[in-house]
Order: structure tokens, then C-alpha cells, then sequence
């Protein structure tokens, strides 16, 4: 049971919710060909806060967070590689990770991801 014209949107499964949107190619890309399909749970005013299921295929490309964003992993694998320094961030299912505004970088899909997202 999935409402997302509820008082309270919901996806129920979105672990696994197939009924996506074609979100296009990943723009920036860097390396390979990545796609992104997603479905919008909720978009508030001023398009914040903004949550969803997000999922992309793999290839590499610049990240540049503009606001705040949570995301929990629940499928895939991707390595973050934040610019001006050695951080590397390693997602894979069941990983949470808050990027905060201004977050700039490389995204490393090497397993199809899907992530469930807020931006605020």
C-alpha cells in the first residue's frame, strides 16, 4: 500500500518499490554512463524539505550537496571522495550519511544504489 497524496505520503517496500520515474543521466559525469530513476515522496515550499526514493546506476561524477541531505542506503555501493582532502565515505546497504550543505566532491557508483533521501 503506497499513498503519496496522504496527509502522511508513504511508500510502503521502498526497499524495493519498482513504480519509478526516468530522472535522466546523472549530470557532471566524470566517468561510465550513470542514470537516475527516483519517485518524490514530498516536496514542501521553496522545494524544502524534499524526500525520496532515489536510485542510480553506476559511473562516476562531481557531487555538490546544496542544502542539507540525510540518505540511507538500502541497495548499491558508492564511494564519496570529499574535495580539499583524503576523506573517503564508503556507502553500501544499511549505511546512513548527513551531507551538509556546501559538501563538495566524487560519486563512485560501482553497484546499482538506492537510497531513500531527505533535503532540508
Amino acid at each position: 500500500m503506497t499513498d503519496l497524496t496522504s496527509s502522511a505520503p508513504h511508500i510502503h517496500g521502498a526497499t524495493t518499490y519498482d513504480d519509478l520515474v526516468d530522472w535522466g543521466p546523472q549530470p557532471d559525469m566524470i566517468e561510465g554512463q550513470s542514470h537516475s530513476t527516483g519517485r518524490l515522496l514530498h516536496k514542501g515550499p521553496g522545494n524544502s524539505p524534499e524526500t525520496g526514493v532515489w536510485v542510480c546506476t553506476p559511473g562516476t561524477w562531481r557531487i555538490s550537496v546544496p542544502r542539507d541531505e540525510f540518505c540511507h542506503f538500502v541497495a548499491g555501493h558508492v564511494i564519496y571522495r570529499r574535495d580539499d582532502s583524503d576523506e573517503v565515505i564508503e556507502a553500501s546497504a544499511g549505511t546512513c550519511v548527513l551531507f551538509p550543505a556546501g559538501w563538495t566532491g566524487t560519486a563512485e557508483i560501482t553497484d546499482t544504489l538506492r537510497n531513500i533521501y531527505m533535503l532540508v
